[in-house]
Formats: C-alpha cells, sequence, structure tokens
C-alpha cells in the first residue's frame, strides 16, 4: 500500500484493454511491483514463467493482495511472464524438464530473451514482460517490438514495463506513467522518458555537463 500504482489499482482496479499497455517511470516508482502483483493475481509464477513453472528461490513478491481477475467470456487463459532479472533461472528450470526448448544458456542473453519469446508466447494470451530492454541490443529491441506487434495483431494482450522509448513506441499501445501519483495515461511525445533520450542524443556532452 505504500507504493502509490498499487494503491490507486486497489482503490479504482485496473482495466487492460485489448493490445499493448506499456508502464514507463524512474527506479523504485512501482513498476515491477504492479506486474508482481498483475502475475500473482493471475496464477502465474511470480519468478517467470507459467502456472505451470515450478521455480523458486528466494520469495520477495507481495503476492496477489486478494485482487480478482474477470476476463472477457472466451478470453484465452494462457498467461506467461518474463522478467529480465530472474531470466538465468528460468533458463535452468525449463532446461532441466527435458522439453523440446533449445538450450538456452547457449545463447547470449538477449538471444535467450528472443527465444523464449518466440516459443512461450503464442497469440491470443495474457503475457507480462518486466524490462526486456535490458537484455538487448537496439536491433534487438526493435526484433522485440516487431514480435510483440505481431502478437497483437493476432489477439493477444500484453503488459510492458520498460525504460525503452523504442518499446514504448509499440503501435497503438495505451501507455502508463507511474510514478508518486500513481498510474496516469501519458502520449509517447509527452514522456519525460523521450524527451531526456532527445537531449542526450542531440548534444551529449553539453547534457553530460548539465548533470555534472
Amino acid at each position: 500500500m505504500t507504493v502509490p500504482a498499487i494503491a490507486q489499482i486497489l482503490r479504482d482496479g485496473l482495466d487492460v484493454p485489448p493490445g499493448a499497455t506499456v508502464l514507463v517511470g524512474e527506479n523504485g516508482s512501482g513498476k515491477s511491483t504492479v506486474l508482481e502483483v498483475l502475475a500473482a493475481a493471475l496464477g502465474i509464477n511470480a519468478e517467470g514463467g507459467s502456472r505451470n513453472t515450478r521455480l523458486v528461490t528466494r520469495p520477495s513478491e507481495p503476492g496477489s493482495l486478494d485482487l480478482i481477475v474477470e476476463r472477457s467470456p472466451g478470453a484465452d487463459r494462457w498467461a506467461y511472464f518474463l522478467r529480465d532479472e530472474t531470466l538465468h533461472g528460468l533458463y535452468s528450470y525449463l532446461e532441466s524438464t527435458g522439453g523440446a526448448d533449445p538450450l538456452f544458456h547457449e545463447m547470449s542473453h538477449g538471444e535467450g530473451l528472443l527465444a523464449i519469446v518466440g516459443s512461450r508466447l503464442n497469440s491470443g494470451g495474457f503475457f507480462l514482460l518486466d524490462e526486456p530492454d535490458a537484455a538487448l541490443s537496439f536491433t534487438g529491441t526493435l526484433s522485440l517490438l516487431v514480435q510483440l506487434g505481431g502478437l497483437v495483431e493476432r489477439g493477444a494482450q500484453v503488459v510492458i514495463a520498460t525504460h525503452s522509448p523504442v518499446l514504448a513506441a509499440l503501435p497503438g499501445a495505451r501507455i502508463l506513467e507511474v510514478g508518486d501519483w500513481g498510474l496516469r495515461e501519458a502520449e509517447w511525445s509527452a514522456l519525460e522518458l523521450v524527451a531526456s533520450w532527445r537531449q542526450f542524443l542531440d548534444g551529449p556532452q553539453a547534457f553530460l555537463r548539465h548533470l555534472a
């Protein structure tokens, strides 16, 4: 309840529309906590994976906080949670189950993320991604953007927490800015995230001198 975004969700609920929802905000604003609570409410493993993933290292998430999930009639119940900070453990778990997955640990971090998106995120499901851009180069982020756009076109719902202006530009996405105010809708062009990147790229040295 000390996280404004969580307090708002418990008070007002959270309507997740069809397509993509992107959460943006500073470190500590509550983006990842929102995804953890949504995952728990959906019955998904808090460390990543699906309902059936049995991966536990150190429980530290807040749980579902008694939220109730209301689905539209006929909604697909397949859901999956990918979070950058626990991908290593998820890769190990998936390899230990002896399935048909590729050997994720033989890939780079970014390659593994894109591979698991391709193998686990299917059309029609509900998918949570916590800072997936942390593993990716610029071209890798563009590849993920294309994959997510394709999922949305095929009927998936996607909720992403990110610091990337590239992922925040996912076509048609609803953007929620997370901060001391809780959650508020925002336009991509008006995001502080976008303005800061523009200022830096327009003049890196001047930008850094301003910070000094």
